[in-house]
């Protein structure tokens, strides 16, 4: 097997970075790239998947054929089957001529779909012809036509995930899955992150005529922690706009975090990961219904033990210390009834607090059935879709309408977040 050269790879392709999982994946593609194994490149959105597919057809003995870069998420569902594999003239409303599609143009050369998990069952069902066969018609024909073509594919998406929802094909996965390469998220590569944010400065430092930026040592640890969701074209963009702004070419910690978002300073929302002999697979309406059902529990057992405590045992602190567990974390309201109003103080501390219960509000729980906050309980809404598009409505709010933060927030994908907007008919 011949030596692979990683660094010369790295900068014929303008690849920046030393981390190992970098290197591994670099690796991979050299050595696929001299056969015609299709590849599947996994890796979050914006970590540079499209420069490992520039390298497996550079490298190729197809590297004098075409290459085509599409985005399948970019194009309208009802016509990604005529770019793909052409049309004929008059096969539907503005069809004016016959058209050639990607793979047929492209034969010889190679083809990246990028964002695959987003392609129509009905186009992937045409895509995996093409794989197996090489054969494809286009739309408004019933002529079989052949095409020499490679597919690199990618994806930011768990398309494991997407075959049990019947979202993507299983057989059409295992076909592309021939050769998976994954590229490391920015987080993951420890001090690349320095080493771009060096490379873009002195990029946009020659675009703008300006001193590069630099950083000190407290600005580089920030830099270096920060999780860059966007990844490599976050930060891009984030030192283009320090570049632009800054008159002091020095930037220090305090300066730089308010280039970094803040809802973007945590680790939320968190993915459930799976527990041995167990299933934990959950899709989003899943993971709704145990928030929700796990918010219920506690309300009524709060309620309960309110009644109880005020009812039977006012003065009894042992059965709060019994149910502490009910208070940590909880954030303190206003509590306003029977015209008087109650503000608690913010805790000092982090010990379960009690709220003070003043004689005449014991008195009027007193007067009250049980019945009564058994039937509160019991009107509370069940309906899933009214919770969902209330958390839907507070994120919107939350980020001022934009729906790429809020989609975050919730921990769904920005298209996902568009059909749930759809569906439940709000406006944004």
């Amino acid at each position: 097997m011949r030596t692979i050269d990683i660094q010369s790879i790295k900068q014929r392709f303008g690849i920046i970075g030393n981390s190992p999982l970098l290197n591994h994946a670099i690796q991979v593609a050299v050595q696929v790239a001299p056969t015609d194994m299709t590849v599947l490149i996994t890796g979050e959105s914006g970590s540079g998947k499209e420069s490992f597919s520039k390298i497996i057809h550079q490298l190729s003995p197809r590297k004098h054929g075409q290459f085509i870069a599409i985005n399948c998420g970019a194009i309208p569902e009802g016509t990604i089957d005529s770019e793909l594999f052409g049309h004929e003239k008059g096969s539907f409303t503005g069809a004016q001529e016959a058209r050639k599609g990607y793979f047929e143009v492209t034969d010889g050369g190679t083809i990246f779909l990028d964002e695959i998990g987003e392609m129509p069952l009905g186009t992937q069902a045409r895509l995996l012809r093409v794989l197996e066969n090489g054969e494809f018609i286009k739309v408004g024909s019933s002529k079989v036509q052949k095409t020499d073509v490679r597919v690199v594919a990618a994806t930011n998406v768990n398309l494991i995930n997407a075959v049990e929802k019947g979202r993507f094909r299983e057989d059409l996965y295992y076909r592309l899955n021939t050769v998976p390469i994954t590229v490391p998220s920015l987080r993951e590569r420890g001090e690349d992150i320095y080493l771009l944010f060096r490379k873009f400065a002195a990029d946009f430092s020659e675009k703008y005529k300006v001193k590069p930026i630099t950083l000190t040592p407290d600005a580089v640890q920030e830099l270096i922690g920060f999780r860059f969701p966007g990844n490599i074209r976050q930060l891009k963009n984030m030192v283009e706009q320090i570049s632009v702004l800054e008159y002091d070419r020095e930037v220090d910690g305090h300066k730089l975090r308010q280039y970094l978002p803040k809802e973007q300073m945590n680790n939320l929302p968190a993915v459930l990961a799976k527990e041995h002999g167990g299933d934990h697979n959950f899709s989003e309406r899943d993971l709704l219904y145990k928030v929700l059902f796990d918010m219920r529990r506690d309300v009524s057992e709060l309620k309960k033990l309110v009644y109880d405590m005020i009812t039977h045992q006012p003065n009894d602190q042992e059965l709060l210390k019994e149910h502490s567990h009910l208070f940590d974390n909880i954030e303190q309201q206003q509590y306003s009834g029977n015209g008087r109003t109650y503000q608690p103080q913010e805790p000092k501390h982090k010990e379960p607090y009690y709220l003070p219960v003043k004689q005449a509000q014991v008195q009027d729980y007193e007067d009250q059935k049980v019945e009564d906050i058994q039937h509160e309980y019991e009107e509370e809404s069940l309906s899933l879709e009214d919770k969902e598009k209330e958390l839907i409505l507070k994120a919107l709010k939350k980020h001022n309408n934009k729906r790429k933060y809020a989609a975050q927030d919730l921990g769904i994908s920005e298209r996902t977040l568009y059909r749930k907007l759809k569906q439940y008919d709000i406006e944004d």
